[in-house]
């Protein structure tokens, strides 16, 4: 099952590395892993998706990651009410008659095209990796050149349900 795990750290040099440094040795599969800094000076949020087996090894992860040096905050987010989004850009092969159809199929994910050549554009498009999975997939027979994705960033919305009212909403069950 994947989940989705935030950790608020010191931006300090090395950091990430101890933390997937960690990840490796427990044998966890990062699926995506994106960091940035926060609102406060100093502070990075680090956003990991991960594939666990069971609840014991996910407690056992939040864990070990709460013992290292520079590490604040780790939260599972998952089961949580969450604004998670994506960022993929995507480099498409488009002479100049396609591109009108090629804008028509990114149009509905309100993706934009930000760069243009003779042979090819490039997509930007922002969502969550369901949305990004379905323009690729429908940009695929057109020939991608290039593809680049940030891997998701989330944190909790600003307000949180009671459990019984969340009815087990999942981001990426």
């Amino acid at each position: 099952m994947k989940r989705v795990i935030t950790a608020t750290v010191q931006n300090r040099s090395g950091v990430l590395n101890r933390i997937t440094g960690l990840l490796q040795r427990r044998q966890f599969n990062i699926e995506s892993i994106s960091v940035g800094r926060t609102e406060v000076e100093g502070i990075s949020r680090i956003t990991i998706v991960v594939a666990v087996a069971d609840n014991q090894k996910l407690e056992q992860l939040t864990k070990q990651l709460n013992k290292q040096i520079d590490v604040l905050k780790v939260s599972d987010i998952t089961d949580k009410a969450i604004v998670a989004r994506e960022l993929a850009l995507i480099k498409v092969v488009s002479s100049g008659q396609l591109r009108g159809e090629i804008q028509g199929i990114i149009e509905p994910f309100r993706g934009s095209i930000i760069d243009v050549s003779k042979d090819s554009l490039a997509v930007q498009v922002t969502g969550k990796p369901e949305k990004i999975e379905a323009l690729i997939d429908l940009l695929r027979p057109y020939g991608i050149k290039e593809l680049a994705r940030t891997g998701l960033t989330a944190f909790l919305r600003g307000h949180q349900p009671e459990v019984t009212e969340l009815n087990s909403y999942s981001l990426l069950k």
